[in-house]
């Protein structure tokens, strides 16, 4: 059931990180506030499709 999820700046909408996520556990899906290389500082990454 697991299944490989990446996650998207929302400022300049680069895809940054890549994780994998339990779909049973968790249906909705993630938000994180990571650190985006191309931004150069700290933004919420929302969970996209592979």
């Amino acid at each position: 059931m697991r299944e490989i999820i990446i996650f998207q700046c929302t400022e300049c909408k680069n895809k940054n990180y890549s994780t994998m996520k339990n779909k049973k556990n968790t249906t909705d899906k993630i938000q994180i506030k990571k650190y985006c290389r191309h931004c150069r500082k700290h933004n919420l990454h929302k969970e996209t499709k592979a």
